[in-house]
């Protein structure tokens, strides 16, 4: 029996199809969100065949009222998705477009503690891509950017648009964009560690979302913890991929007569 996990979040929306005898990944697909959620969700959708559906991400409530399905919350859904790539992990930090999730794993690896940033955007996704805008530098390349910098500037302000007025001052005195860029990862990776260290200071750590694909962040969260992190092929689906192991022991759950279709 084939499960779906989805992911809608506010800059894309992941789909994980798996199969919920062996979790093997059988579909994996992303589209933007763009301002029409629910319409990206059905496009996304379309065509896969699988049972129980689980949505989670900021916009789950949209899926799930629209098609009945039962949703979790992100921080269970990359507790398990992290859980289920990396056993050996204790805890999780999620920087994805809107907001930054830390999560330490217990012995079994379920939840224990968990702090969560979603008031704005400050340190998030978001935040990179405004600033890398502000830069001209596409957000792919952001991060490499960013690695051709010098060490020694700082970005005080997590603030958006004062985190702008910060670089705009800084470059009107001649600094390089790319040190200023770097002070820019710096201040991202300082706020989200402050988090990580709150709940949890030991054991492997998995990155996941959008931003682990930046390499810059990823180098400098390493710098810091003094240890590799665990980064998946593809970390923005590590969401999905939870809530599809979600709905995968749901289906185990349901006597075979009784299990909801929810293609």
């Amino acid at each position: 029996m084939a499960v779906c996990g989805i992911d809608v979040g506010s800059r894309s929306i992941k789909v994980v199809v798996l199969d919920s005898g062996t979790k093997r990944v059988l579909v994996f697909r992303r589209v933007e969100t763009t301002y029409a959620p629910l319409d990206q969700c059905l496009k996304l959708l379309n065509g896969l065949s699988s049972g129980q559906i689980v949505a989670t991400g900021y916009g789950r409530k949209l899926l799930q009222n629209h098609m009945n399905s039962e949703s979790i919350t992100e921080i269970l859904a990359h507790a398990l998705g992290a859980g289920h790539l990396f056993p050996e992990s204790q805890a999780v930090l999620d920087i994805g477009g809107q907001d930054t999730k830390a999560i330490s794993l217990d012995s079994l690896g379920r939840v224990a503690k968990f702090e969560m940033n979603d008031r704005c955007a400050a340190g998030t996704g978001k935040f990179l891509e405004f600033m890398a805008t502000s830069f001209q530098v596409p957000i792919e390349e952001f991060g490499d950017f960013a690695l051709e910098g010098t060490p020694g500037l700082s970005i005080n302000s997590m603030c958006t648009v004062f985190a702008e007025s910060e670089a705009t001052s800084l470059m009107a005195r001649g600094h390089r964009p790319q040190d200023i860029a770097l002070a820019l990862h710096h201040s991202v990776v300082k706020r989200s560690l402050s988090m990580l260290r709150r709940v949890s200071v030991n054991g492997p750590l998995v990155f996941s979302g959008g931003v682990a694909l930046n390499r810059c962040v990823r180098q400098l969260i390493e710098k810091e913890v003094k240890s590799q992190i665990l980064v998946a092929s593809e970390p923005d689906m590590v969401g999905a991929l939870g809530a599809a192991l979600y709905a995968a022991q749901q289906e185990d759950r349901w006597p075979a007569r009784h299990k909801p279709n929810r293609v």
